[in-house]
Parts: structure tokens; sequence; C-alpha cells
């Protein structure tokens, strides 16, 4: 390996197949081993791949088990959130399981119903907090009543906003909660002036990449199939926002998600 070691701290490894938003893979994309040969090759030291609900979790752990630099988290994904959590907590007990998650209110598609999501999402922020897990959160049009309920249920200590959309008010609110900040390829996008000017303020050691694959490739390969070998690509436009060196993004995102999720370095 050449150049600076990545780690993807996001992605759906056993969605590589499916390509962006379920459709086929118009890239050379053939399943998970092909995606993380090719992450490998591209500098990429580790992944977490991410559980949405509770048999994509049992997934996401079966595919880290059988990967020294993969792991997983167990989660239910607030567009799954009318299914219930019941289940979820057995999950975390597997040693492949770094963090509860995602988990989160998305009250831009609202597939589940609100109430529902909130009751989902308090009761994962339960499940970090008394098993000592990092929290992995999704949030979309619904940063007011994320905050809400993070505060009225207690801020994991180890807490992350993945896919981080939001802006400066934002990042500032969730810096100022003790979590970190996750940025994905969105931050390459033109449109995402307002994710760049969140990141410029976003201290170094509180940041963290991730592609978020097959979804949100980042620019060039915006509209293909996304994979954790693009990560480096994210850091790059991270690195440019926040002013600083590619090789000091990539070391500290790197380090801060072994300290994050616990895993030696």
């Amino acid at each position: 390996m050449t150049g600076p070691a990545w780690f993807d701290n996001h992605c759906h490894l056993d969605l590589a197949r499916a390509g962006r938003d379920g459709q086929p893979s118009d890239g050379p994309s053939d399943g998970p081993a092909d995606v993380l040969a090719r992450a490998r090759a591209a500098g990429v030291v580790g992944m977490v791949t991410v559980g949405c609900d509770l048999d994509d979790s049992r997934s996401a752990i079966a595919t880290a088990a059988t990967h020294d630099d993969v792991w997983a988290t167990a989660g239910v994904h607030p567009h799954e959130a009318r299914h219930g959590v019941d289940g979820l907590e057995e999950l975390l007990a597997a040693p492949e399981v770094v963090a509860v998650g995602e988990a989160g209110l998305d009250f831009h598609y609202d597939h589940s119903p609100r109430d529902v999501q909130r009751t989902a999402f308090a009761a994962q922020v339960d499940l970090a907090n008394r098993h000592d897990l990092p929290l992995v959160i999704h949030t979309r049009e619904a940063w007011d009543e994320t905050f809400a309920l993070l505060d009225a249920e207690g801020v994991p200590a180890r807490t992350v906003f993945h896919c981080f959309t939001g802006g400066p008010d934002e990042a500032r609110a969730g810096l100022e909660r003790g979590a970190l900040l996750s940025f994905s390829g969105i931050v390459t996008f033109r449109s995402a002036d307002d994710v760049r000017a969140a990141a410029a303020i976003c201290p170094l050691d509180r940041a963290l990449v991730e592609t978020d694959s097959p979804y949100l490739a980042p620019v060039p390969h915006r509209g293909k199939a996304n994979e954790p070998a693009h990560v480096a690509l994210v850091g790059a436009s991270l690195a440019e926002a926040m002013g600083v060196s590619v090789d000091e993004v990539a070391a500290a995102t790197t380090a801060n998600a072994h300290a994050f999720y616990g895993l030696a370095s």
C-alpha cells in the first residue's frame, strides 16, 4: 500500500451487489469480496458495515466475522422503526458489533410514523448508554427533534452524526453535545456549501470520514455505485474545507475511528 491509510467508518457492504439505490451496479463490483479487495488496494485499513434492521444487522455481523478489517453495527434505521427493536439487544453481544445504529429520525421520507421513530430512537439511545457502546445517528430534516431527544435521554459518551448534512449551526450543536461528525461524499458536491462550512469549524479530532456506500458516491463518481475505495475522495474534499493536508485528515480520521469504536490501532 502506498499513500495514506483511510478508515471508512460507515458503509453497507452487504448491499454491494445491489449498487446505488437498489439498482444493478454500473461499475466493476460484483459483490462484497471485490469491494473489499479494491478498498484495501486503495489504502483502506478498516471499515464498519452498518445494520439498518435486525436481519441487516445479522448480515453485517456475519460479514464482519469473516474479515479482520471489518466491524459491524446493529441497529434499526428510522425507516424501519415501524418493525420495532425487539431482539436488537441480543445482537449487541456479538464480538464484531462495535456500535448501536444507525438509529435516529428521518422526517423527509416518513417511512415510519414519527412517534414510532422517536420510540425506536429513544430505545437505541438507552441501549448505547446501558452497554457503553457508540451510537450512530441518522438524522434528516429533524435536527431540533434529534437534539431534544438526545438531551432528554442522555447523549452517549461516544456519539456520531453519520453522513453529516447540516451547516455550521447544526455542527456546533452536535459538537457541544460531545459528538463527532462523519462526512460523506456529499462534501464533494457542488451544492454542499453548508456541509463544507460545517467542516471548516469541526476540530480535526472530532471528524470521521465515510462512504455510506453503495450510496452517495463522491465526485467524480456521482450517480454511480459507491464503495469504500472512494473514501479518499471524501477525505481530500474534507481536507480542502478544513484547510489542512490530506495526510493530516487521513491520519486523524483513522485514529479517531479506532478510538471511537474502541479498536486496537
